[in-house]
């Protein structure tokens, strides 16, 4: 047994790019599933077919990993928010979709969201920063009559924000109200139409396609 514990831990270390990313997958299932405080370090070790020396030698500890995980996930969510056309008839119901895709994103924020409370974040001020660049880029649409410039910026922005994730983020209200499960295709291609339609809200009467 101790002979074959070694092959392993010699096998991994010559694979270390291979061995992250299945920590890291490992990390952001168990995370997602269970929080920062209930995740556990032995049973991401497990998942990830590895140790929890190799997942220290890796990431230093579990803040640092959860750390690792968040912003891995902020950059994927970056590349999708990068392809947005500044149409909300289109990029609404395209974020839904992807929320679709992403249900474990938003179950770690939601964990996040009751572990943390009114406490600061991990990396709150690069996550901050982000959120304003985002608001700026609303604001720019506004300038530009792409949007409607008599909301404040900041609640458009939490607006489209809470319609593309509560279906994912509250998957039983979903259920209740609309009888169907959120991974139903028939309620993920009826609520990406109702998006498209509810889009207008947010264009000026000029801009908008009829």
């Amino acid at each position: 047994m101790p002979t074959r514990k070694k092959k392993s831990a010699r096998k991994i270390t010559r694979e270390p790019e291979q061995t992250r990313a299945r920590i890291l997958q490992a990390a952001f299932e168990e995370f997602s599933t269970k929080g920062f405080a209930g995740a556990r370090v032995s049973q991401i070790s497990r998942l990830a077919g590895s140790n929890k020396r190799m997942l220290y030698h890796y990431f230093g500890n579990k803040k640092d990993l959860f750390r690792a995980v968040l912003q891995q996930k902020i950059a994927e969510r970056q590349a999708v928010a990068s392809k947005a056309t500044g149409n909300p008839a289109i990029d609404l119901p395209r974020w839904f979709e992807t929320n679709c895709q992403y249900a474990g994103w938003i179950r770690l924020l939601g964990w996040e969201s009751l572990q943390t409370e009114n406490k600061k974040l991990l990396d709150e001020e690069e996550r901050q920063e982000l959120m304003n660049r985002t608001v700026e880029r609303i604001q720019q649409q506004q300038a530009a009559g792409q949007l409607v410039d008599h909301w404040d910026p900041r609640h458009v922005l939490l607006a489209m924000m809470s319609l593309t994730t509560f279906p994912q983020a509250h998957s039983q209200m979903a259920r209740l109200i609309t009888g169907q499960s959120v991974q139903d295709p028939q309620f993920q291609t009826g609520y990406a139409a109702f998006l498209s339609q509810f889009s207008a809200a947010f264009v000026p009467p000029a801009s908008r396609v009829s």
